[in-house]
């Protein structure tokens, strides 16, 4: 477990720990209050469950633990700024790799993840659940089989839920912090800033941390969610592994002097070769698809539709799922053990979270942009093509 904070201690330690083929063994972290937490967590599972004495190991420096070849598999949970560098790190060290969505800040990153996985012959899987969801995959059954007609029109829509905040003022660094580490000064392209705790994470707690508002470490909703519901709809549409050719977009981002600036709203339009155009934008979580012969809506837990026949009908995604599409954890495990693809291997989840990048740079620059999706560039952009590069750090366009 590289990246020991919300998302792993609460989540995917204990959904991979459930797993009876899979042991826990080291955690990496550069606060060492996160990192002993989840150590305590692990070992309390693996004397209880399994009867194993020895304790994982714990690692400040993730280069140390993809150094021992006794591991097969790492799950990397850190912050976004640091997701396509230790993927690609950790498959060249032979290690099979579940990375956190957003999987990437970049579309170089996407492409480097993507060739890493052919190239050192890893099973990637993005770790995201939503495709795994009974009203995700009923929605992929219906639109698969053809029974809403020619669909003209999809929209993937996430929450309103990202705020701005006042400035903040520098901080003393904790002493369970490696702060350096963490921000990744000389290893990743998040700009060096003062620590505050609010460009982090809740000292010694797990609340929502302030690093997912900052652009310095993240793309805000607009990937974060993006990575489930716009991938469920590309998905059912089978366009994720597809680009759009053209995208627009408009969007809010707070006041200059917001310390959290990620966008707080927008609405991006993806148009695509075949003449279907997907309507992405805050609202609340959901995908719909609009066809001639009716329309269904899909979430997390709930699923609507124009008729009630397409509630009832019988698929064998939804009725007898196999154990990889009920969970992502299962998923990748599986394919660790087969050396079959995941559900979302690493191509996937190049075009998928890069579609999303597109979308954020279309609002940012205010541009409508034409993209090459054989050659991976926009077409007639130079602006946007200096970005393919470079994560979005400011709300300011880059000139």
């Amino acid at each position: 477990m590289i990246g020991t904070g919300r998302q792993c201690y609460l989540k995917n330690i204990p959904l991979f720990q459930r797993q009876p083929d899979c042991r826990i063994v080291a955690v990496c972290d550069p606060d060492s209050w996160r990192m002993d937490n989840a150590k305590q967590k692990i070992d309390d599972y693996n004397r209880s469950k399994h009867g194993i004495s020895d304790g994982c190991a714990t690692y400040a420096a993730y280069e140390d633990m993809l150094a021992r070849d006794d591991i097969d598999a790492v799950m990397i949970s850190t912050p976004d700024h640091w997701h396509g560098a230790m993927g690609v790190a950790a498959m060249k060290a032979g290690k099979d790799v579940a990375l956190e969505k957003p999987i990437i800040r970049t579309l170089q990153e996407g492409q480097q993840l993507r060739d890493a996985e052919e190239k050192y012959s890893r099973v990637f899987r993005v770790d995201s659940e939503f495709r795994v969801g009974t009203p995700a995959r009923r929605a992929y059954s219906i639109v698969q089989s053809g029974a809403l007609g020619k669909i003209h029109r999809v929209y993937a829509c996430v929450p309103r839920s990202d705020i701005p905040l006042a400035p903040q003022p520098g901080m003393p660094v904790p002493r369970e912090l490696d702060y350096k580490r963490w921000q990744g000064a000389e290893q990743t392209q998040a700009p060096a800033i003062e620590y505050t705790v609010n460009g982090v994470h809740p000292r010694q707690g797990y609340g929502r941390p302030g690093w997912m508002r900052k652009l310095n470490y993240c793309d805000g909703m607009v990937t974060n969610w993006g990575t489930h519901l716009l991938n469920g709809a590309l998905w059912c549409m089978g366009l994720d592994r597809e680009f759009p050719v053209e995208i627009s977009g408009r969007g809010v981002y707070p006041d200059a002097n917001s310390f959290w600036n990620v966008l707080l709203e927008f609405e991006i339009t993806y148009k695509y070769a075949g003449g279907v155009e997907i309507i992405y934008r805050t609202e609340k979580p959901y995908m719909r698809f609009e066809g001639d012969k009716g329309w269904i809506e899909a979430g997390f837990s709930h699923f609507e539709a124009s008729d009630a026949g397409l509630l009832k009908a019988s698929h064998p995604l939804v009725d007898n799922p196999t154990a990889q599409q009920k969970s992502e954890k299962r998923d990748f495990l599986d394919s660790v053990k087969s050396r079959k693809p995941t559900w979302e291997p690493a191509e996937v989840g190049h075009c998928v979270t890069s579609t999303c990048l597109l979308g954020h740079l279309a609002v940012h620059l205010g541009d409508v942009l034409t993209w090459d999706g054989t050659n991976e560039r926009f077409v007639d952009n130079e602006r946007a093509n200096a970005m393919l590069d470079r994560p979005i750090v400011s709300p300011k366009p880059h000139v």
